[in-house]
């Protein structure tokens, strides 16, 4: 049964590797004096964006507007998506202690209210790489104590949790990425269930979580709001969907382009199911209006 269910879908894919873009998916380019500035600090820090590394769409209209999601513990990542554009390996790059302090020279630089703080895999470290993320939280807090730090985490469970919820960033987001049946998109070491404990795990500690879905991999409207309602049930309170877009030829293709009006139909039933906030429209991504759903959230004192 799982053969022909991995079959059907890869017909699908097949289908649609040629399909054409809709009008709403045109993507901006990055313009501006606000993206000049950002490029020019990452690049005198020696630093990752997830912006540059994955492909994302949003490039143009986040750093247009001053801000990026940054990517630390290198640009290799050790687990194999299949979704992914990040470069992959065995093991990554060595890791850099003066990372986080450039980081936080970086956020200061570029005047953030807000910092979102993600990264690649480590499976090849001892704590795959917490420690680091608790250090660059630390780091921020000291060289501007008024930025918000939202920290995009691999599936942490149990030990490897203790420094990052111990530095009690604003928000932690980890992503399910798809729904359960398409799991095996991802690196084989994921897992639905797996991510759940992560998000669960924050949750109870009192730290708001949020995660994402990428629509349009072949998932049914059912699936879609079964995922939801199980990421409610575990405590997420910040929810993200968007369409998958292939970052290049070497990842796997759009099985669906979802339109506009049905990414509005998901976020009205995940706001029915109590989400504190709903981010749902093509482009959408985890960090992508970060800021304003954080604020929006705030300011209906639902954080």
């Amino acid at each position: 049964m799982t053969i022909l269910k991995n079959v059907s879908i890869l017909s699908l894919m097949q289908e649609h590797l040629h399909q054409p873009k809709p009008s709403w998916l045109k993507i901006q380019l990055p313009h501006g004096r606000e993206w000049q500035q950002v490029e020019r600090v990452l690049f005198e820090h020696g630093l990752h964006t997830v912006c540059d590394e994955a492909k994302c769409p949003n490039k143009g209209e986040c750093w247009g507007a001053g801000t990026a999601t940054f990517m630390i513990l290198g640009d290799v990542c050790t687990r194999g998506c299949r979704f992914c554009a990040v470069s992959k390996g065995r093991t990554g790059v060595p890791l850099d202690p003066e990372e986080p302090r450039r980081l936080a020279e970086a956020v200061k630089a570029l005047n953030l209210s807000y910092a979102v703080i993600t990264s690649v895999d480590r499976d090849d470290l001892p704590d795959r790489g917490a420690g680091h993320f608790a250090a660059c939280v630390r780091a921020i807090r000291e060289m501007s104590s008024r930025t918000i730090t939202e920290l995009l985490i691999p599936d942490y469970v149990g030990p490897e949790l203790t420094p990052i919820l111990k530095e009690k960033p604003e928000v932690v987001a980890h992503n399910v990425e798809t729904v359960r049946r398409l799991q095996s998109v991802r690196d084989p070491r994921a897992s639905f269930d797996r991510s759940l404990e992560t998000l669960r795990a924050v949750a109870q500690a009192g730290i708001p979580t949020k995660s994402s879905l990428l629509l349009g991999l072949g998932e049914r409207d059912d699936e879609v709001l079964d995922a939801l309602k199980e990421l409610r049930a575990v405590g997420v309170s910040i929810v993200v969907m968007g369409q998958y877009l292939r970052p290049s030829a070497h990842e796997i293709p759009v099985v669906e382009y979802v339109s506009p009006a049905k990414f509005e139909e998901f976020a009205q039933r995940a706001r029915e199911l109590g989400f504190s906030m709903v981010v749902s429209s093509p482009f959408a991504r985890t960090s992508y209006h970060a800021k304003q759903a954080w604020d929006s959230a705030t300011a209906r004192g639902d954080q």
